[in-house]
C-alpha cells in the first residue's frame, strides 16, 4: 500500500479539514524550533517506497504545524504537508475559507512559473497530431497526452471549451503512452491508425474502442520526441511562444496564455 501512497498524493482532489492539532504545533517564529531538509524528506520517500519522487520545494505551510513540500514523481507534480513530528504526512489541497482559494494549486502554479521551459516549434512535427479547432486558427498550442491518463481526459474537456470560446486557438494533439499505462500504446495506435479525435473522447468517457487498424510507428515517434523534449508527463502542453506547461488548466487560463504570452526572460 505504501509504494502508491505518492500517487494518491497526485491524486488527491478532495476537500477536507486536517486534524493540524495532531501534528504539534508552534507560536510566531517556527523555523526557531523547527526544520525539514531535502535529504529527510527523501528518506520519508523510501520509506514510502517511492524513492525516484524529487523534492522541488520545501516551505512552512499557512496551517501551523506542516511544511508544505513540492514533489515531482515521474513527471507529475504534486503537493504534500509533512508534520513537525515528521511522523505524519497530509496530502492536499488546502483552501483558505475566506477566499475560497486552494493555497496547494498557488504554490504549484507558482514553482511551474520558476523553472520556466521553452521549447523551439521548429523541432515538433505536426504531421501526426490530432486537430482540434480551426486549421488556419491564429494560435497553435501542442498538447502531448495519454489515453489512459485521467487527467489527460480532464484537460480535454477544457480544451473542447476553449475552440468552443475562441476560434483563434487550435490545439494539436500528440498521443504517447506512457509505461505505467499498459492499454495505451494499442489505443493510441488506434485512434491515430483512424485519425480520429471522437476515438479519443469515446476513450476518455471510458468508452470500448476497437484495436488498431494499421501498423503505425507514430506513438514510438511520439514517445521519442517527448523524452527529447524532456517532457516526462501528461498532460503537457506547449504554446505558440514555446512555453512548456505540465499539467491541467481551465479553459480561461489556457486561452490566456495562448493568446497573451509573458515575454520570455533571457
Amino acid at each position: 500500500m505504501r509504494k502508491y501512497l505518492i500517487t494518491l498524493i497526485l491524486l488527491a482532489s478532495i476537500v477536507y479539514v486536517s486534524p493540524v492539532f495532531a501534528f504539534g504545533g508552534c507560536e510566531e517564529n517556527c523555523q526557531k524550533c523547527h526544520s525539514l531538509n531535502k535529504q529527510e524528506v527523501q528518506q520519508i520517500f523510501e520509506k514510502l517506497q517511492a524513492p525516484e519522487a524529487k523534492v522541488l520545494d520545501i516551505k512552512l505551510s499557512q496551517l501551523k504545524g506542516l511544511w508544505e513540500v513540492t514533489l515531482d514523481n515521474n513527471g507529475q507534480t504534486g503537493i504534500m504537508y509533512v508534520g513537525f513530528s515528521k511522523k505524519y504526512i497530509v496530502a492536499g489541497p488546502v483552501f483558505e475559507v475566506d477566499t475560497a482559494s486552494n493555497k496547494s494549486q498557488e504554490s504549484l502554479q507558482k514553482i511551474n512559473i520558476e523553472v520556466q521551459k521553452y521549447v523551439d516549434l521548429s523541432n515538433v512535427p505536426l504531421d501526426n497530431a490530432l486537430l482540434l479547432g480551426e486549421k488556419d486558427a491564429r494560435y497553435k498550442v501542442i498538447v502531448f497526452t495519454d489515453p489512459d491518463c485521467p487527467y489527460c481526459g480532464k484537460l480535454h474537456s477544457e480544451l473542447k471549451k476553449v475552440i468552443a470560446e475562441s476560434k483563434d486557438v487550435a490545439f494539436y494533439i500528440k498521443l504517447v503512452a506512457l509505461p505505467m499505462h499498459v492499454d495505451a500504446g494499442w489505443k493510441a495506435e488506434s485512434i491515430l491508425c483512424s485519425r480520429s479525435l471522437q476515438l479519443l473522447e469515446d476513450n476518455y468517457e471510458q468508452k470500448a474502442i476497437p484495436k488498431p487498424g494499421c501498423k503505425t510507428k507514430a506513438v514510438e515517434d511520439n514517445n521519442n520526441l517527448s523524452k527529447a523534449l524532456d517532457i516526462t508527463g501528461t498532460p503537457t502542453m506547449i504554446m505558440p511562444d514555446g512555453l512548456v506547461v505540465v499539467g491541467g488548466r481551465d479553459a480561461k487560463t489556457i486561452i490566456e496564455m495562448a493568446e497573451h504570452p509573458q515575454k520570455k526572460e533571457e
